[in-house]
């Protein structure tokens, strides 16, 4: 059936309608401004309420549809990138030449932040204990309605770290007893992680020591390599890097919340084809412990 005669029109088929940009449409959107509804994570317009829509706006007419989006807009974002800290999405987003800003705290503090308006996307990795799925329902519950998308940036190796010297001992999280583990913020994906794998011994936070908080990925391994901390529970690339063992605990996903409008702007644009080219890949490989071949699959469409 043509999208002249369905009931429905997608995205494309609206644009063509009315002449315009599909990146207009989900500006469109976005405001309120043109009726809609979703079905299975789709955006869908229905053909005579979408003429009716038309024929208001000739009219000078404002529809209350249009009044009650309006009023919920969520605000133009400043170009920065907000969330969990990752050594590859720095580098990337450096090299990159998008022109975006960098405020690195926790996967926590960056969705608080992002929920304020204070960047157009923001780094995640928190796993839901009830589903072990990543990020995807806290977004969900929080941003259901919100135009947001959420895209995978790589999967990567999380696990113990520590010297050569420990890890014939350390082959799980029931072996740190009685070593001081790195702490991060309590924020942090990796904190987060930490205590509901400790949850899943059997034991208690109480039953370990830990060090003083450190505000990085980076920060918490290099205790460990100055010996201020017997282990980190940290990426395989930074262990690599600092000549440390490393322990496979579990494969992660680090995904990108994003603002939609700015997801066609020219910065988020030229980053995205900067982490689509084989430069960005051959950097993952050099890292160690990424794979970054399932990057921008969409986890969530609000």
């Amino acid at each position: 059936m043509s999208s002249q005669q369905s009931e429905f029109l997608t995205t494309k088929e609206l644009a063509e309608l009315l002449r315009i940009k599909e990146r207009k449409v989900y500006d469109l959107v976005s405001a309120g401004e043109v009726p809609c509804t979703r079905a299975t994570g789709k955006l869908l317009f229905s053909r005579a309420a979408v003429l009716q829509w038309v024929a208001s706006k000739a009219e000078g007419g404002t529809t209350q549809i249009r009044e009650e989006a309006t009023a919920h807009r969520r605000p133009e974002p400043p170009g920065v990138f907000l969330g969990s800290h990752d050594p590859l999405l720095e580098w990337a987003l450096r090299e990159s030449g998008a022109g975006l800003a960098m405020l690195f705290e926790s996967s926590e503090e960056g969705l608080e932040r992002f929920a304020h308006g204070e960047g157009v996307a923001t780094g995640l990795h928190l796993l839901d204990g009830a589903s072990q799925q990543w990020n995807h329902p806290q977004i969900k519950a929080r941003f259901a309605r919100e135009p947001l998308v959420l895209v995978e940036f790589a999967r990567r190796q999380r696990g113990l770290i520590v010297s050569q010297d420990t890890v014939g001992a350390v082959q799980g999280i029931e072996n740190l007893q009685g070593l001081t583990l790195a702490c991060r913020q309590p924020g942090a994906g990796s904190q987060r992680l930490l205590m509901q794998l400790i949850e899943q011994t059997g034991l208690t936070p109480d039953e370990f020591t830990f060090s003083q908080v450190t505000h990085s990925e980076a920060d918490a391994v290099l205790m460990v390599n100055q010996g201020k901390a017997d282990a980190a529970l940290g990426l395989q690339g930074l262990a690599e890097q600092y000549g440390l063992a490393f322990v496979p605990v579990l494969e992660e996903r680090f995904d990108l919340l994003v603002d939609r409008k700015s997801w066609f702007e020219a910065p988020m644009q030229r980053f995205v084809r900067f982490c689509q080219s084989a430069v960005f890949s051959e950097k993952a490989r050099e890292y160690q412990g990424y794979d970054v071949s399932g990057f921008g699959s969409v986890w969530f469409n609000g």
